[in-house]
């Protein structure tokens, strides 16, 4: 990945929206020499997809938790199909495996504090193979989610 490939992947994440004219003004290349890197690097799976950052609460989604999520390895051994299963969930809008005491984090969103209770309870417990949950009301977002930091020490 060169200069010009960092450049691109710093303009799509600050507008996903941006012309390839404008992207190849940016950048100091053709628009035919924009686009073909612009391709080439979402074929190598580099951009995964161009996505509307929507405000949660402005789509009656007024709480966001983190979910603590443990399995229980006894009685199931299919992760997978944990995994599956927690991908499925509209509600959960990223799931992570992590090290700890715990499998995955997720976070979840819902309209309110009931509707939370009931997809945790309801669903989220329901699933075959969660053992125990703990989760963590995000009382304010400080920093929405953002890109991610393309400098030359990453090449």
């Amino acid at each position: 990945m060169d200069h010009y490939d960092q450049s691109i992947l710093r303009i799509l994440q600050e507008d996903g929206r941006t012309s390839n004219l404008h992207l190849s003004e940016r950048i100091h290349l053709s628009p035919p020499q924009t686009l073909r890197r612009v391709r080439a690097l979402e074929e190598k799976g580099v951009i995964r997809s161009y996505v509307a950052q929507i405000n949660p609460e402005s789509v009656g989604l007024g709480v966001m938790a983190f979910v603590n999520l443990s399995l229980d390895r006894e009685q199931f051994r299919n992760v997978r199909e944990v995994e599956g299963k927690l991908k499925a969930f509209e509600n959960v809008i990223e799931c992570h495996t992590i090290s700890g005491d715990f499998d995955y984090i997720l976070k979840v969103v819902a309209a309110d504090l009931k509707s939370l209770s009931q997809f945790l309870t309801d669903t989220l417990m329901q699933v075959p193979g969660v053992a125990s949950l703990r989760s963590m009301i995000c009382m304010e977002e400080i920093k929405p989610p953002s890109g991610l930091p393309i400098t030359e020490e990453y090449r």
